[in-house]
C-alpha cells in the first residue's frame, strides 16, 4: 500500500485538557482504574466511583488487597485512571489522577456514599476510600479529518 492518505479517512489529535476539563470528563465516568502498589509492584484494580467536594471516592471491600494497602499506612500515593474511547472513531478522552489515598472513618460520610455510590459487581462493599487528587492530567482525541486532493477534509 502507499503511503498517501486514505480519502475520508480521519487521524486523530491529541488535545490537552486543564485540571478542570479533567474533572468535569471524570466526573461523568461511570467506573475507572485504580493503581496501587502491592509488594512493591505495581496493581491495577477496576472500581467505580463519585467526586465529592474535590476528593474522588470509590467504595472496596475491607478486605480487598487495595484497601488493606491504603488501611495499612495513614495514606499512600496511587493513581487513578478512566477513559472513555471510540475505537473506530478514534476519538475520546483520558484522564489519570495521581494523588493520596486515605480510608473514611466517619460514620456520615461512610453511610452518605453507601447510598450515592451503588456497588457494580455483586460483592458487598464495607470500606470506602477517598483520593485527594495532586496531579491531574487529560487527553482528548478529537478528529483530524485528512484533506482529500482537492484540500478538503474527507468524511
Amino acid at each position: 500500500m502507499s503511503g498517501s492518505p486514505i480519502v475520508g479517512r480521519t487521524d486523530s489529535r491529541l488535545v490537552e485538557l486543564t485540571r478542570e476539563q479533567a474533572l468535569e470528563l471524570l466526573a461523568r465516568a461511570p467506573f475507572g482504574r485504580v493503581v496501587y502498589t502491592r509488594d512493591a509492584l505495581p496493581a491495577i484494580r477496576p472500581v467505580n466511583h463519585l467526586l465529592d467536594d474535590g476528593l474522588l471516592i470509590v467504595r472496596t471491600r475491607l478486605a480487598s488487597q487495595f484497601s488493606t494497602a491504603v488501611q495499612s499506612r495513614s495514606g499512600v500515593v496511587v493513581a487513578y485512571e478512566a477513559d472513555d474511547i471510540d475505537i473506530h472513531r478514534r476519538t475520546g478522552w483520558s484522564v489519570v489522577i495521581t494523588g493520596i489515598a486515605r480510608p473514611v472513618t466517619d460514620p456520615t460520610r461512610i453511610t452518605r456514599y453507601e447510598q450515592l455510590l451503588q456497588p457494580w459487581i455483586g460483592s458487598p462493599m464495607d470500606g470506602v476510600i477517598e483520593i485527594e487528587p495532586t496531579l491531574v492530567s487529560g487527553i482528548r482525541l478529537i478528529d483530524n479529518p485528512i484533506p482529500d486532493s482537492s484540500g478538503t477534509p474527507g468524511t
